[in-house]
């Protein structure tokens, strides 16, 4: 795929995000896919998995910074361990939550 594509994808994503969060409009999103997979479904899926990928993120670093809060108040925060040796989730059996 096209990088253009990509990149057209994740603007109109940034910006159907912002304006649905700013509007309370919960159904924008949906609104949006349909309009533009009315013409190609290819854009239609870029534009769903920029959105997907950027909510997903999102929520991964809001639960980074409530595990931060957590260490803090614990008192742990500034300890160290070396992640180099750390197994990583990798295999489907061991990924929770899906892809």
């Amino acid at each position: 795929m096209s990088d253009i594509a990509l990149q057209l994808a994740d603007e109109l994503a940034r910006d159907t995000i912002k304006l649905a969060e700013d509007s309370a409009d919960q159904n924008l999103i949906a609104d949006v896919a349909k309009v533009i997979g009315a013409s190609s479904q290819t854009s239609e899926e870029l534009f769903m998995t920029a959105v997907r990928v950027r909510l997903a993120i999102r929520r991964g670093h809001k639960f980074l910074e409530e595990k931060e809060a957590k260490a803090k108040a614990e008192g742990r925060l500034g300890q160290k361990i070396d992640m180099s040796e750390q197994k990583i989730l990798d295999t489907p059996d061991e990924v929770q939550g899906g892809h």
